[in-house]
């Protein structure tokens, strides 16, 4: 085991040239360094902030979506069938056409009516607009609450100004508690996404979000414990300047605030074009890849942290053109296209009563626009993937 921590904490990995591990672990008096035991911190800080957000949206949240009449139920339900509900409980949720014939036959139901009722029995398991209003709430909450701490925070740090103070002195750079706070805030923060997930709303793309939390949470880790943090709280909060704002909008679209919505919206778009493809590049990409080599020089753990870096804006491009295609369809049909990961099917295929210009959901009898599956779409493609 010795061996094996030995090799995993080579120095000549993690360290510039001449730099040892010996060298940060003894600091002048009232100076100290990251260690890598700082992180074991954000285990137990993590689940005080599951437990503060369950508290958050059980009394907070549900207080402000029953004031803004925001409904509990998950709206129309399927009628009690035992053949149906056997087949849909032991066999299948999603009946093919070979299954969809037989119940037909069986029940002498037309096939539409069977698929009708697998789809009200699909979403009866789905969570309400209650529900999903609480979980954005407490995400708005957080994502603001820690955006304005690191602006205040970064406001009074050298490096905010010139990017070249990340790399001035490196690795002797000295965690202040505001550092420190910033930094395992934000990596408990994601740890506890990494428990909730499994009580929150079940989304389709639930292994690659527990995939996209782990990789934040180690990548947070890694540029701790190698001290690359002042520019690490840098990529932290250009992250966090768009997250509060697509919150946002989901909570305009719950509230059917429909033009506060698309105007919360357009706001986000403008500020994750401007931070992913512009900030982060010129800003924090040069820093990381040009001043730091100029100062400090490379070194492996410097490879591995800038291909990182590229990789993330490989996907802000990506992203990018998501949502500019999102954008684009709401502008040319005033409208928004909807989710495939809507959490409430659409019943616009089978119910030719409902509008085609916006796809209303069974969810409730007035339906939920498309917005909510735009903004929905645009946070687990743009936001949640691409954010460290």
């Amino acid at each position: 085991m010795a061996s094996l921590s030995a090799w995993f904490w080579n120095e000549r990995f993690w360290l510039p040239h001449n730099v040892t591990w010996a060298d940060l672990e003894d600091p002048a008096p009232g100076v100290e360094y990251p260690k890598v035991g700082h992180l074991f911190t954000a285990l137990p800080l993590a689940l005080g902030i599951f437990a503060v957000r369950l508290v958050f949206e059980r009394f907070i949240a549900s207080a402000c979506a029953r004031s803004l009449h925001i409904q509990t139920g998950v709206g129309r339900r399927a009628q009690p069938n035992a053949v149906l509900e056997k087949v849909f409980t032991s066999i299948t949720k999603n009946p093919d056409s070979r299954h969809l014939d037989g119940l037909s036959k069986q029940l002498d139901w037309e096939v539409r009516k069977v698929q009708r009722w697998f789809r009200h029995r699909r979403n009866q398991d789905k969570p309400s607009t209650h529900t999903k209003f609480c979980e954005s709430m407490w995400r708005f909450t957080f994502y603001l609450c820690i955006f304005t701490y690191g602006i205040r925070f970064l406001w009074q740090s050298p490096w905010l100004w010139d990017t070249r103070h990340c790399w001035y002195g490196y690795p002797y750079q000295v965690i202040t508690p505001g550092l420190y706070h910033y930094y395992v805030i934000e990596l408990a923060f994601y740890w506890s996404l990494m428990f909730s997930q499994f009580t929150d709303i079940k989304r389709k793309d639930f292994l690659i979000m527990f995939i996209h939390h782990l990789a934040t949470v180690g990548l947070i880790s890694f540029s701790y414990a190698n001290n690359m943090v002042r520019v690490g709280t840098l990529v932290l909060c250009v992250h966090d300047a768009s997250d509060f704002l697509l919150e946002a909008a989901k909570l305009a679209n719950y509230a059917k605030y429909q033009r506060l919505c698309d105007f919360l919206f357009i706001v986000f778009s403008v500020v994750f074009f401007i931070t992913r493809l512009v900030i982060y590049p010129v800003w924090i990409l040069n820093s990381t890849m040009f001043e730091s080599w100029a100062i400090v020089g490379p070194y492996p753990s410097w490879w591995v942290f800038n291909v990182l870096l590229l990789v993330l804006q490989v996907l802000h491009i990506i992203w990018s053109y998501l949502i500019a295609r999102i954008a684009v369809k709401a502008v040319l049909r005033g409208k928004v296209c909807n989710d495939v990961r809507s959490d409430i099917e659409s019943s616009s295929e089978e119910e030719p009563n409902t509008p085609t210009g916006g796809l209303r959901s069974s969810h409730s009898p007035k339906g939920e626009n498309g917005t909510n599956g735009h903004c929905a779409a645009a946070k687990a493609q743009a936001l949640n993937h691409s954010s460290w």
